[in-house]
């Protein structure tokens, strides 16, 4: 089968990519093959007759909603076989469940005033019986793929709709009872406050408990491997609820909006579980002052390991969060404690973080999480002899048990993906047509997303309700607490580790760092990881132990300044930053300056690779993909850049896609619209390019912002009211 561009087909209201697939339908005649030496019913090769067939195959490339929604009905036709797939699974971006429930029932299911142009030649019987086979698939794919599109409580107003269209066209149908079961279901069910779903929140424990600071004792007698599958249980109840329209770029980057406090839940969820990881694993080590330093390296090595647990069981979700905290500024300033943990475990946690490598647009972490989205089990290579048999060991008992596992990815990185595409690509085209391109483009990550919830059904973990509640009981510190617990715990190390009893052993360690032998030291680089946001109903205020020295490499981003003295040397040498979620946000949030080694990036991030790596998923073949603008790089005409708000909303980046022919009141407009502001009031602000510390790039009124920024560094942007 061979494929040939075939251009383009303009009809009114849509235009369509065609491609020509060639076919060959036969290879060989059967007859006389004997006499020609051919054995049996084959002919030789110098004889062989070829026929083939050349089809055409149109994909709709833009069009109105009248026509997308009618390209329901003859995609298949049209040999467009993903098409439908890809409309349900995106087109809350640009219409709602009622425009398009009423354009299919009302306008192409009426046949009266249909002017379906398929079965216009046919006899009014045959019409309305390939109508109702068209459309009764449609809505067979619509409540398989997307049946949450119909819960609309109180009223369910689409599916009592639906209902009605049943009864009086396809009555006592099978599709006619599933619609009158799925409305009982959403009656019957209680609205559930998904945000509090699981674990993450103080409303789920019992009367008269409060909230506690962890014993260490106590998370001591957790087996490593039950809190690795406890988090993974957590994480898979949470990931296999989510929506994944939620995720698409233009409904992610509204949440920041008052009245859309409640949007997205499920993805809010899971930042909120994911925040509440990462700060469990700081209030172990840090939240008891009293611990000895061999302690407290004790309970990084027990984090490490059940990071290396959660790897066997790909959960990356929870291995990111270990690994973030593990180098958030409050622990990875540790260091002398960091001098007690083993070599071993360091060197296990060294290859656990490379898993978020941000070279070459952490290429490292999205090939991983595709090769093992549908294995049976996790594939551990490591350089350490010792890790290397500690994994298979724990991965022989796993298999041995005969249980498949599923893959729990970081959904930060699909978020991130999503918003890039949304930034990149516009909505609409010439003629006010909407882009559908753009909508196959976001597919591709929306399918990645569904591929990994289908996994999940393969996880068999039964819940811990002592671990849970013990979790569940966990008081966070905030960012404020566990920099100033971090300064007192290395300040009464250093005193230990300097007395005099212990000054000779202290130089003999010393001297091994330099000589590669017996003691391992933290990475030579300092880790640059995700922080954590604040659990659900915490302030912003306290809501992260984020430190904002790094670049964004996250699209919308939220960032909180350090709780940090000026004479500490990390700040300076941008040691511990940290990069992930913030729940009240509901976004990524990151930091300033260099790409962070333990998030994941988008392809924005000024790596190598500037573009989305895609999947082929069946869709129709179309011409190459042109490649995307990308962050802290200028191509074909255009690039990504990152505005915050001077005063206001300082640590809250917005990305914005930038032509060679935008000037500065168009930059303005569009950057006060993303930050949720009047977008009049352009004549009262000035854009300025952040080139360092000390030195900003101040734009003339009616400055082209493409060729007058400079590309050397970071495309860093600031919008402040003039004086």
């Amino acid at each position: 089968t061979t494929f040939q561009d075939g251009g383009e087909e303009v009809e009114d209201g849509a235009v369509y990519n065609v491609t020509l697939k060639k076919v060959q339908i036969q290879q060989a005649a059967n007859k006389g093959a004997r006499w020609l030496g051919g054995e049996g019913d084959q002919l030789p090769p110098e004889h062989t007759v070829r026929q083939y067939e050349t089809s055409k195959i149109r994909a709709i490339k833009a069009g109105t909603l009248e026509k997308l929604v009618e390209n329901l009905l003859t995609a298949f036709g049209d040999a467009d076989f993903s098409y439908i797939s890809i409309f349900l699974a995106t087109y809350r971006a640009f219409a709602s469940p009622r425009a398009v429930l009423e354009l299919l029932l009302d306008r192409f299911g009426n046949l009266e005033t249909s002017s379906h142009g398929e079965v216009a030649n046919l006899n009014s019987l045959e019409s309305e019986m390939v109508l109702r086979a068209e459309i009764a698939s449609v809505l067979r794919a619509w409540l398989d793929q997307c049946s949450e599109d119909f819960r609309e409580p109180p009223d369910y107003m689409c599916l009592l709709k639906l209902l009605d269209y049943l009864k009086n066209n396809m009555p006592n149908s099978d599709m006619e009872s599933r619609v009158q079961n799925l409305l009982k279901q959403f009656q019957n069910q209680e609205v559930e406050a998904v945000d509090g779903f699981c674990s993450t929140s103080s409303c789920g424990l019992v009367d008269g408990e409060e909230l506690e600071i962890s014993n260490p004792e106590e998370f001591s007698s957790f087996q490593d491997h039950v809190v690795a599958e406890q988090l993974t249980y957590m994480d898979v109840m949470l990931f296999r609820r989510v929506v994944p329209y939620h995720c698409l770029g233009s409904i992610w980057s509204q949440r920041d909006k008052k009245e859309n406090k409640n949007l997205a839940p499920t993805i809010r969820a899971t930042i909120t579980q994911f925040n509440a990881v990462t700060k469990c694993v700081i209030s172990t080590i840090l939240g008891t002052r009293e611990l000895k330093i061999q302690q407290r390296a004790k309970i990084i090595e027990k984090w490490i390991n059940i990071a290396h647990e959660c790897r066997i069981l790909k959960n990356f979700s929870s291995l990111r969060a270990i690994i973030s905290a593990l180098q958030s500024n409050s622990i990875y300033r540790l260091k002398t404690t960091w001098m007690f943990v083993s070599k071993d475990v360091l060197l296990m946690y060294e290859e656990l973080s490379e898993i978020f490598s941000d070279h070459d647009n952490y290429l490292t972490s999205r090939e991983l999480l595709m090769k093992e989205a549908t294995s049976k089990f996790a594939n551990l290579d490591s350089s350490e002899k010792e890790n290397q048999k500690k994994s298979q060991k724990r991965l022989q008992l796993q298999k041995n048990k005969g249980v498949m596992q599923g893959t729990v990815p970081y959904l930060g990185t699909f978020l991130t993906d999503l918003i890039m595409l949304d930034t990149a690509l516009q909505d609409y085209v010439e003629g006010g047509l909407i882009n559908f391109e753009k909508r196959r483009r976001e597919f591709e990550v929306i399918a990645q997303i569904k591929l990994l919830q289908s996994s999940c059904n393969s996880y068999c973990l039964i819940p811990d309700q002592k671990f849970i509640q013990w979790f569940r009981r966990q008081r966070h510190l905030t960012e404020e607490e566990s920099y100033k617990l971090s300064r007192e715990a290395e300040s009464a190390a250093d005193t230990n580790i300097l007395s005099p009893k212990s000054q000779k052993s202290m130089v003999k360690r010393i001297s091994t760092l330099f000589l590669g032998t017996d003691v391992f030291t933290p990475p030579k680089e300092p880790p640059k990881s995700s922080p954590v946001g604040g659990s659900s109903g915490e302030s912003t205020d306290s809501a992260s132990v984020s430190s904002c020295e790094f670049n964004h490499s996250e699209t919308e981003d939220v960032c909180v300044t350090p709780v940090s003295s000026p004479e500490d040397p990390l700040k300076k040498s941008s040691v511990g930053s940290d990069k992930g979620y913030d729940s009240d946000k509901g976004s990524i949030s990151s930091d300033k300056g260099s790409s962070s080694k333990g998030s994941i990036s988008d392809p924005a991030s000024g790596s190598d690779s500037g573009s989305i790596p895609s999947r082929d998923l069946g869709s129709v073949p179309n011409s190459a993909h042109r490649a995307l603008p990308v962050y802290n790089r200028q191509s074909e005409g255009s690039c990504i850049i990152r505005v915050s708000m001077d005063g206001l909303h300082d640590s809250v980046y917005k990305s914005i896609l930038i032509t060679n022919q935008d000037r500065i009141p168009d930059v303005t407009q569009r950057a006060l619209l993303k930050h949720n502001l009047e977008p009049d009031a352009v004549e009262d602000y000035e854009l300025v390019q952040v080139i360092s510390e000390d030195k900003e790039l101040v734009f003339p009124r009616d400055a082209n912002v493409f060729y007058g920024m400079n590309s050397h560094v970071n495309f860093d942007f600031i919008l402040r009211k003039k004086a």
